[in-house]
């Protein structure tokens, strides 16, 4: 996964994930959404064949890029407590 910054600012944040469609960008937004700082989040496909998801990040009193680090590790941790729990199932 890539991400390119479109637009960086201290609260406001434009990046697109390349190669990245819905599956991924519903749970980067579902972090973000979940995170108080963030005044508004949003992502779009700007085609139904494209496989790059551009997303909006403004956040208030944390920076955005803060906000989204914390929001990556967030979602990590989460899916490793997933595998790990298909880990165990499957033995």
């Amino acid at each position: 996964m890539e991400l390119e910054f479109i637009k960086k600012a201290a609260n406001h944040v434009e990046f697109k994930l390349v190669g990245e469609t819905h599956t991924f960008a519903n749970l980067l937004k579902a972090q973000l959404v979940s995170d108080p700082a963030v005044e508004f989040v949003a992502y779009k496909l700007e085609h139904p064949q494209d496989k790059d998801a551009l997303f909006v990040l403004k956040t208030k009193g944390k920076s955005a890029k803060t906000v989204l680090v914390d929001a990556a590790k967030r979602l990590h941790e989460e899916l490793g407590d997933l595998k790990s729990a298909f880990s165990k199932a499957l033995k």
